[in-house]
């Protein structure tokens, strides 16, 4: 059964990290089934910075889904139906680029595909319209521009612009594939920034991502080797600036 649509003021789809939004009030646990599945798990809907917000973990709360197994078609549909039209997609990435060291907060403007296997658009289903997107500018560029002043606004520093790499996951990449991708023009690599920026283009959802960089790629800092639990470190501290930026960003 398929729930009624809602005052959504913004849907928040959290990545590793961030499995529960802090500082939800009312809030109400939905299960939406959608024509292509179920999604990663309830949608939470709550009071945040006196507005709505919908919250849904991309890897499940339990963090039981691997990127490559994350129904993206699902998550995207389930957070339309129930009313959203504006989404941030908070990502755990890791930095190509020399100034996105850990714990650097970055909107990205571009993006490229490496991904392959996933289910990158609504129209793969029988008698579905074939739509051809522009994808040109991948993000809502008046969304990004709201979350660099947001962010400004709450004395957070953030980085305007650059390629966000999506590879398939769930290993991280070899030296070698991070020095492609650097020559491909990629600032940031991440595992879950496709196809669901597509997909909510489709869906003609305003989308942008607010990407936490949890680590340097493979040969870009000077660890031998990068520590799981140093990733999980500098994730949390970098996640405690998602909010702040949020609630800015719901003033608007």
């Amino acid at each position: 059964m398929f729930e009624m649509s809602q005052t959504i003021d913004l849907a928040v789809i959290g990545g590793s990290g961030l499995y529960r939004f802090p500082g939800l009030e009312n809030a109400t646990r939905q299960r939406v089934d959608t024509p292509f599945g179920q999604a990663s798990g309830d949608v939470v809907v709550g009071d945040f910075a006196g507005r709505r917000i919908a919250f849904l973990a991309r890897h499940g709360e339990s963090h039981t889904l691997p990127p490559h197994r994350v129904n993206y078609r699902a998550n995207l549909w389930a957070l339309h139906h129930l009313g959203a039209r504006t989404v941030i997609g908070v990502n755990a990435v890791g930095g190509i680029r020399h100034d996105m060291g850990p714990r650097t907060i970055v909107v990205p403007d571009q993006v490229i595909d490496y991904t392959h296997g996933r289910y990158t658009s609504f129209c793969d289903v029988e008698g579905a319209e074939v739509r051809h997107i522009d994808f040109s500018e991948p993000y809502t560029a008046s969304l990004r521009m709201a979350l660099i002043d947001a962010a400004t606004q709450a004395g957070i520093a953030v980085i305007d612009g650059g390629c966000y790499g999506a590879t398939q996951g769930p290993r991280l990449e070899t030296r070698a594939e991070i020095a492609r991708m650097k020559r491909d023009g990629c600032d940031l690599v991440g595992m879950t920034g496709m196809p669901e920026a597509a997909l909510a283009r489709e869906l003609e959802i305003g989308y942008a991502c607010l990407a936490l960089v949890a680590n340097f790629a493979a040969g870009c800092g000077d660890e031998a080797e990068i520590s799981i639990e140093e990733i999980f470190a500098h994730l949390a501290a970098a996640t405690a600036a998602v909010p702040p930026i949020l609630a800015e960003l719901l003033k608007r």
